[in-house]
């Protein structure tokens, strides 16, 4: 319906703001692209724009209709082979909170990729483009997903983005999205796989067992990259010891390449890392006061020669290595903090006395690449226009909401062990970084150790371990690895 207009004294026509607001519609575009992978060539049709998403309304108990509350931004790859009517589906996502789905899109899974360099050679703007030869879509159809207020995703006009912006909603509009994707391409009948980075895991792990309760929508697996399933592992909160145990095997990879341990090969370092944060780290934690002065020594120097810190840091902070003065600690003496997401990565800072470093150079050092890639590849290369900025990692969406944990830890791991032991066809692959100061490679061990599942389910994950951190991809011999362990993993 059109909006009606007035003529104001001037005759300019002003649109009034009563006017009706017209009903959002999908603005979906399609074009047609060939690629060499996995050595042959692969002609695919790509289709991006926004789908609507709908809720059943009522009123009183009467149906008031089916009613557009946002509108979600995909982008799909489907091979053109009708011969590959069996082909899987993946369905990837990022995390953040807030992250759309570019780093996974343009970074590992997707036909094209940004050149964005890697640490200590940062690709210079204004970038770069290039085919991915390894990209999974010659082994599975691809669907990219930008959860609302991240990418192009919005509520729509007169909707309220908060109400998406918390755990339990956005599962359920992911969740809603993958089922109208897959209803309206005739994909039942196709294997299916779900792909998450960070926050994205824990979106996956939970994603699972919500289609199999709501839709009875079955999955055959789940890519779990830079994992974290139980937020109790990762958060440094008043009275919780668990992270300074789990964090400190990365802290030693971190430190390994930085030079702190010599010549020792990684391997050593992190064997010994893992046997003193399982036994001997914890054990000095819970003594607290009752620690005597020998042991408390000991446990100092060991924490000291591992993480690549000094006795006296360790020390002075009472054994307790918190991620973020970590990553501000180990190259001081050199005015350097390290990063977050990927301890490889170094940058300078103004204030080489501050206890909090003031950015993370692991993600400034590539979000450039990736926005002007993800910006560039949209408009010119799928010929989607719209003039909303593409938000790559958005603010808006905090606070995020987890009313559903209040009082609680908040985890996916109960939902995950759930999904399994219901179907246990459903397998996991999990990729770690070792230098991934974010969600740290033995905080997911731990979680996945604690999965209450049977034991024959076991079998039915995977772990995968890389020499690099939180998007392990920017590391170009980890690229090609762990493109090799996801098409092995999804042809299975």
């Amino acid at each position: 319906m059109a909006a009606s207009e007035e003529t104001d004294t001037t005759g300019e026509t002003n649109q009034r703001s009563d006017a009706p607001t017209a009903e959002p519609t999908d603005d979906l575009v399609s074009t047609h692209h060939t690629i060499t992978a996995n050595g042959k060539r692969l002609s695919y049709t790509a289709t991006t724009g926004r789908y609507v998403l709908r809720e059943e309304s009522f009123t009183d108990g009467k149906f008031d209709g089916h009613v557009a509350k946002a509108e979600m931004f995909v982008t799909s790859y489907i091979a053109d082979d009708p011969a590959n009517g069996d082909r899987p589906v993946t369905f990837a996502f990022n995390g953040g909170p807030g992250a759309a789905s570019a780093f996974l899109h343009l970074g590992l899974l997707g036909p094209r990729r940004v050149l964005s360099g890697d640490a200590g050679q940062p690709a210079a703007p204004p970038y770069g483009l290039a085919d991915n030869p390894e990209t999974l879509l010659a082994h599975s159809d691809l669907v990219f997903i930008d959860p609302i207020s991240t990418g192009f995703s919005r509520a729509v006009q007169g909707g309220k983005p908060g109400d998406y912006h918390g755990y339990q909603r956005d599962i359920e509009s992911v969740g809603e999205l993958i089922r109208l994707w897959i209803s309206r391409n005739g994909r039942w009948l196709s294997p299916k796989y779900l792909a998450g980075e960070s926050y994205g895991t824990l979106r996956a792990a939970a994603l699972a067992e919500h289609l199999q309760s709501k839709h009875g929508m079955y999955l055959n697996g789940l890519l779990l990259i830079s994992a974290v399933l139980d937020m109790g592992t990762i958060r440094f909160t008043e009275g919780n010891e668990l992270p300074y145990s789990l964090f400190l095997p990365s802290y030693a990879a971190i430190a390994h390449y930085h030079g702190k341990h010599g010549d020792r090969p990684l391997r050593e370092v992190l064997e010994e890392a893992e046997e003193f944060a399982a036994r001997d780290y914890p054990w000095a934690l819970s003594r607290g006061a009752r620690l005597s002065t020998e042991d408390r020594e000991e446990a100092v120097r060991r924490t000291a020669e591992l993480t690549g810190l000094s006795t006296d840091y360790v020390d002075r902070v009472n054994l307790r290595v918190e991620h973020i003065r970590f990553f501000t600690e180990l190259l001081r003496d050199r005015r350097l903090t390290v990063g977050r997401m990927d301890g490889r990565f170094t940058g300078w800072e103004p204030d080489a006395g501050g206890e909090h470093f003031t950015d993370d150079p692991s993600v400034s050092g590539l979000i450039g690449a990736f926005s002007a890639g993800i910006n560039h590849y949209l408009r010119q290369e799928l010929d989607y226009t719209n003039d909303l900025p593409y938000e790559v990692l958005s603010a808006r969406v905090h606070p995020w909401s987890y009313a559903d944990f209040e009082g609680m830890s908040v985890t996916a791991a109960d939902k995950l062990a759930k999904a399994m032991r219901t179907n246990p066809h459903l397998r996991v692959h999990v990729g770690c970084g070792h230098t991934d100061g974010a969600t740290p490679y033995y905080a997911a061990e731990h979680t996945l150790a604690q999965l209450e599942i049977p034991s024959e389910l076991r079998d039915n994950i995977e772990v995968r371990y890389y020499p690099a951190g939180h998007m392990m991809y920017v590391h170009e011999p980890s690229r090609i690895k762990q493109s090799a362990d996801l098409a092995e993993f999804v042809s299975r």
